[in-house]
């Protein structure tokens, strides 16, 4: 049986999909209900316009994000296995993203815009800062950082992959951008003791990963 709040979800995970994967602007509402099967005035009875959607989305992702940033955190035994966690999670979530996406919010959908500038200066910069003080505590982090500052320069190197002029998506993987940026921050704010400890977790990492390509090799 398909109710009222099922359809409203339908649509908004149907527009997810297409907006992270073809951008915002590049997809009509024509689009969503012709990959919907539905009719545009459906649509409408939910949501009044574009710009409201998009709103839904970016809530929904916002509320996912924040989700997948507490389970790291909780799941960590260590700052920097917290931010390995991380990456594994934004790749994930960026591999199939396309990068207009945050371009096409700032340019036509400011609301929307605003409630993710919101999360990122607010959220994300107090999860940067606890992992910062948390490494520092356990000897990971170098002990003269000054947290202010450098949680602040994370923050915003974040923002630099989705940087079309300086990384094309045409010659660059936005996955592979965001992963390369956070391995030189762990590196710049470890100490010897963390480097050592960032060594092992991507011998590990690089063990389970030729693992992994062996077993689904075999069933290919």
């Amino acid at each position: 049986m398909i109710t009222e709040g099922n359809t409203k979800v339908r649509i908004r995970e149907k527009a997810k999909e297409l907006f992270l994967r073809y951008g915002i602007r590049s997809v009509s509402m024509d689009d969503i209900a012709n990959q919907l099967g539905m009719s545009k005035k459906t649509i409408y009875q939910y949501y009044t316009d574009k710009n409201e959607l998009v709103d839904a989305v970016v809530e929904d992702e916002v509320q996912d994000m924040q989700q997948d940033c507490m389970k790291c955190g909780e799941n960590a035994k260590d700052a920097i296995e917290e931010i390995f966690l991380t990456v594994d999670q934004v790749v994930e979530q960026l591999s199939s993203m396309n990068p207009m996406v945050l371009y096409d919010m700032e340019k036509f959908h400011i609301r929307a815009f605003q409630r993710f500038m919101e999360h990122k200066n607010k959220f994300l910069l107090e999860v940067i800062r606890k992992n910062l003080e948390w490494g520092i505590k356990e000897g990971l982090y170098r002990p003269d950082i000054d947290v202010d500052i450098v949680s602040k320069f994370r923050l915003e190197s974040m923002m630099i992959p989705f940087n079309i002029d300086l990384f094309p998506p045409s010659r660059y993987k936005l996955s592979e951008v965001t992963k390369a940026v956070i391995e030189h921050y762990v590196y710049g704010v470890a100490s010897l003791k963390g480097h050592k400890l960032i060594i092992k977790y991507q011998q590990h990492r690089n063990k389970n990963a030729k693992n992994y390509e062996t077993e689904t090799g075999k069933h290919k």
